[in-house]
């Protein structure tokens, strides 16, 4: 789903949350009110039976004396009397006995042993109120009063159930909810109507919306997509608009920078390799060709020349082997160990040492335990070692110390040129003393690669009392 959909869906969603949850609150809050109005409309036609108001003037009062009269001559087993003036038996009988739903309500009454009389009836009624074990319990207590909702006769009412103090027995009186259901009926369309209005304009202007917000994003991602479709003519993006796109310009922009200064390290690496192979290769084509008549030298001189030509071949070997090396990058490898950084450069030692028997080695080496790629580690001392060796003098001593994570190699030599130094490091880089010895001038490069690989150090000086010192860390000990 693109992210244009995506936003708009959420804003949709939103909105139409926000419309339930309105229209659910209003539905609840709409029905307990309507509820609670039959629920005082109840509580104000028992409040004459329960509190024996029968000799006020007002019309309950009348209508229930007459409803007494009528249930006292019922019970008797007579007729109900004519009064004069007033109404007739069949107007009497007709106020509780109408369908659930007339002015008056359902009224019955509920005797301690379960009998149930409706009152104003002296026939029995088609329909009753529910008797529960609450209404009984009130019955037999003669106080409390509980509301509940039941189907009666196929219509839903509320009920009221009261006990009679003075009877000792429990009133329920019954209000039809036939008018509450049918507005509450209508309301639940109405917001039903309003909800689904709600998440139509919501899709509408969630639409608008998420096209005015990836505008932007839009444009930026036209002047990503020129600026990387033409790298050989480096641009920037204009780092303008909103913080948040702006922020990203410059994010962009300096991921550009990183990678041109990689493209260009790629290319000064290929073109200095380039040139450091063209003299060796060279030497060996011509040597090669005067090998091919070599049946016309000297026994010595064919020796010679078998000699110069694997020197060259070791020469092209290791430039070959170390500009491989250097394009691994800095980056950490994945294939990382534990490495007894002691042993490596005691092993490293030992050959510097074979390959210079008059050269002498003070050794400090303390265990140490780190965590990095073995064979660049490897590589990286062997090129310090050697590197020491090359430039010590005949018989001089190396003193080689690792304490605390710390490899310290000095020699006895000239020392690095003070305008060398900032350079020592660098791919190639050789100072003008050492273009007239073996190498590549990769060998500082390697072991600053390595040393930097794990968040390590290299650092190159000259140590008091001269001589070149070399400082490494291959990032931090196990």
């Amino acid at each position: 789903m693109s992210l244009r959909r995506r936003i708009t869906a959420a804003s949709a969603l939103a909105v139409a949350a926000v419309a339930v949850m309105l229209g659910v609150v209003g539905y609840v809050t709409t029905r307990s009110h309507l509820i609670s109005d039959v629920q005082q409309q109840l509580e104000q036609r028992v409040s004459p039976v329960v509190h024996g108001q029968f000799g006020g003037n007002g019309p309950d009062a009348a209508d229930f004396r007459r409803l007494a009269e009528l249930n006292r001559h019922c019970y008797a087993g007579g007729q109900p009397p004519t009064q004069k003036g007033g109404p007739g038996p069949s107007s009497l009988a007709g106020i509780p006995t109408q369908k659930l739903g007339g002015a008056p309500g359902q009224f019955q009454r509920v005797s301690a042993s379960g009998v149930v009389t409706v009152v104003g009836a002296c026939k029995a009624p088609t329909t009753k109120l529910p008797v529960t074990a609450e209404v009984r319990a009130i019955a037999r207590a003669g106080h409390g009063q509980f509301f509940m909702s039941a189907t009666i006769g196929g219509d839903r009412g509320e009920i009221l159930t009261v006990g009679d103090p003075a009877d000792h027995d429990a009133i329920e009186v019954a209000l039809p909810l036939t008018d509450v259901d049918s507005e509450l009926h209508g309301l639940l369309i109405s917001y039903g109507l309003l909800v689904g209005a709600g998440i139509l304009l919501a899709g509408v202007l969630g639409l608008a919306i998420a096209r005015s917000a990836l505008a932007p994003i839009e444009r930026f991602s036209e002047q990503t997509e020129q600026v990387t479709s033409e790298l050989e003519r480096p641009r920037r993006l204009e780092e303008l608009g909103p913080s948040e796109l702006s922020r990203l310009a410059g994010s962009f922009n300096r991921t550009l920078d990183a990678l041109e200064r990689s493209l260009a390290a790629q290319q000064h690496l290929i073109a200095d390799a380039s040139h450091e192979l063209r003299t060796p290769l060279a030497a060996l084509r011509s040597n090669i060709q005067i090998f091919l008549e070599a049946k016309r030298l000297p026994e010595a001189e064919r020796e010679g020349l078998q000699e110069a030509i694997l020197a060259e071949l070791d020469e092209l070997t290791q430039i070959v082997s170390d500009v491989v090396e250097l394009a691994r990058g800095s980056s950490p490898s994945e294939h990382t160990e534990q490495i007894e950084l002691d042993r490596v450069v005691a092993d490293a030692v030992a050959r510097a040492h074979r390959r210079s028997p008059g050269m002498s080695f003070e050794v400090d080496l303390e265990p140490t335990v780190v965590v990095n790629v073995a064979d660049r580690v490897g590589r990286a001392i062997g090129n310090v070692i050697d590197n020491a060796r090359k430039w010590s003098p005949e018989n001089g001593v190396i003193e080689v110390s690792l304490k605390n994570g710390l490899l310290v190699v000095r020699d006895h030599g000239p020392g690095f040129g003070e305008a060398d130094l900032p350079q020592v490091f660098e791919r190639f880089y050789r100072a003008d003393a050492a273009r007239r010895m073996s190498g590549s001038g990769l060998g500082l490069a390697i072991v600053k690669q390595a040393g930097e690989a794990y968040g390590g150090s290299v650092e190159a000086l000259n140590a008091d009392g001269g001589g070149a010192m070399l400082r490494i860390r291959f990032g931090s000990v196990a």
